[in-house]
């Protein structure tokens, strides 16, 4: 079974989500402890995956015993090994805390739920593993219809968002495909590396120049990139808090991995560095959207749209790694997708226990919060301290490598970018605590009655644990990052970077 673990990863959690309606039909109830027990294949798959990267190097998975060119391959290195564990993990652990969530915030939609659930996070895991370009785009559809649906079933403004997503998404893919397509019309190939084999003798050709250009716009859009966010924020904000949870760590971060595997796996860094100065363009891209996505995240008065917001400026970070083009800045990015995957899952996850409570996010009714919900509050502190950057949570790692990747390529404008957004993240999730923890003083004379008084409260353990893993998982990314970094990360980076 070892030998297809590869396989598994994407076959078992595809074919689990044809019976979750069928297990609905019959019994509703047991289409959550079907999903969460489906879920375990491709955690184990992964973890078998890397490890087996780890001991021995790359290898390749040819699909139905076909080889490329004819068939799929899946070629699996450090990177989307690597990534594979990140989404299996925040999947896995989303799923076990959905069942109270969902039924207060949806009841009458679990089937469909779950199942869109499941094929999300197959086309998720899809788009890491397969090798072969077009295979991706097939991945990044199920994984897209999957998540317009389960956006649209949220709160009031959902069907709104899930349309401009749509509209968005849509335009990404395409021009996305349109890239591919270029690419094999040149090259007569859909796999990666045999694209990558024959592409550096025809990088001046237009059509290889048009290829690059329409992957990478395709690519940022789905990423959420700025100035091709606009999508995002209120898709994010209006989704169900589990779909939220889900979302906000892993969509725009699997797209994150597919700019890295474009630009310097199926191109080489050359082309986007020299050929076209895409890397200088997207630097430039990224710090605006770390400093403007900030600046909105503050104006917000629904902890939802704020974090949302900072989704924005948190994909800036991976962007500008990318954009440095330098092993720190590479370094920096990859770490920080595993940093965000922990830190948004946490502090969404803790976004919809609030909702649970007390039925709606705004900032300022979170009066006693901490009080009531203290260790729900306490993870969400953690997943705070992490976005602004406080040792030993995972945040502070990857933006020390991202200021040294800075440093390194003499971009002395962007450690200023990077300093300054953590200020403006202390700005805003300094006053959620603030408002959750804190109460207005008041001498006892001007007060016309007794301090009212407050109540522990929290959210079901099938919430509360898995809160409190994202807040672990934060710590221990940030406490063992050294180790990640020089067993997987290190061979992420190009050679000559």
């Amino acid at each position: 079974m070892a030998t297809h673990f590869a396989a598994l990863i994407i076959v078992i959690p595809l074919i689990a989500a044809l019976f979750v309606p069928v297990i609905g039909w019959w019994k509703k109830g047991l289409c959550y402890p079907w999903v969460v027990a489906v879920l375990l294949v491709p955690l184990i798959s992964s973890i078998g995956v890397l490890n087996r990267v780890i001991e021995s190097g790359p290898f390749s998975y040819y699909l139905g015993g076909w080889a490329p060119p004819w068939g799929i391959e899946y070629a699996i290195d450090y990177l989307n090994a690597f990534v594979l564990v990140i989404i299996s993990v925040i999947s896995l652990i989303v799923s076990i805390y959905s069942k109270k969530s969902v039924e207060k915030e949806i009841p009458e939609k679990v089937v469909p739920f779950y199942t869109l659930f499941l094929l999300l996070v197959t086309g998720l895991l899809g788009i890491v593993v397969t090798g072969d370009l077009f295979n991706v785009f097939v991945f990044l559809e199920i994984a897209s219809l999957s998540c317009y649906a389960l956006i649209a079933i949220g709160r009031d403004g959902a069907p709104l968002a899930t349309f401009r997503y749509i509209i968005m998404g849509t335009i990404g893919a395409s021009f996305y495909l349109l890239g591919v397509g270029y690419l094999y019309i040149i090259t007569g190939s859909l796999n990666m590396l045999d694209v990558a084999r024959l592409l550096p003798e025809l990088y001046h050709s237009r059509v290889v120049l048009t290829a690059g250009i329409f992957m990478i716009v395709g690519i940022g859009l789905k990423m959420a990139l700025y100035p091709l966010h606009a999508w995002a924020p209120n898709a994010y904000a209006d989704a169900p808090s589990t779909v939220s949870g889900l979302i906000a760590p892993l969509m725009t971060k699997v797209a994150a991995y597919m700019m890295i595997r474009v630009m310097f796996t199926v191109f080489k860094p050359v082309f986007f560095i020299e050929v076209i100065p895409v890397t200088s363009i997207l630097t430039w891209m990224a710090a605006v959207a770390i400093i403007i996505g900030s600046i909105y995240a503050i104006a917000q008065t629904d902890l939802k749209k704020m974090l949302s917001y900072s989704v924005v400026a948190q994909i800036g970070y991976i962007a500008l790694g990318i954009g440095l083009a330098n092993k720190s800045g590479l370094t920096g990015a990859v770490l920080h997708i595993l940093n965000e995957a922990f830190t948004k899952g946490c502090v969404f996850l803790v976004a919809g226990a609030i909702v649970y409570k007390m039925g709606a996010c705004n900032i300022n009714e979170f009066k006693d919060l901490y009080r009531k919900m203290p260790f729900t509050m306490s993870a969400f502190l953690i997943g705070a301290f992490s976005m602004v950057g406080i040792p030993p949570t995972c945040g502070f790692f990857s933006k020390i490598y991202l200021i040294m990747g800075a440093i390194s390529a003499d971009k002395w404008i962007f450690v200023a970018v990077l300093l300054f957004s953590s200020v403006l993240n202390v700005v805003y999730f300094f006053r959620v605590i603030q408002i959750a923890t804190f109460e207005t003083p008041m001498p006892d004379y001007g007060r016309d009655k007794a301090y009212e008084a407050v109540y522990m409260d929290e959210v079901p353990l099938s919430m509360l644990i898995p809160i409190q893993i994202m807040a672990a998982g934060i710590l221990l990314s940030g406490i063992f990052s050294s180790k990640i970094i020089s067993t997987v990360i290190q061979f992420v980076i190009p050679v000559g970077f």
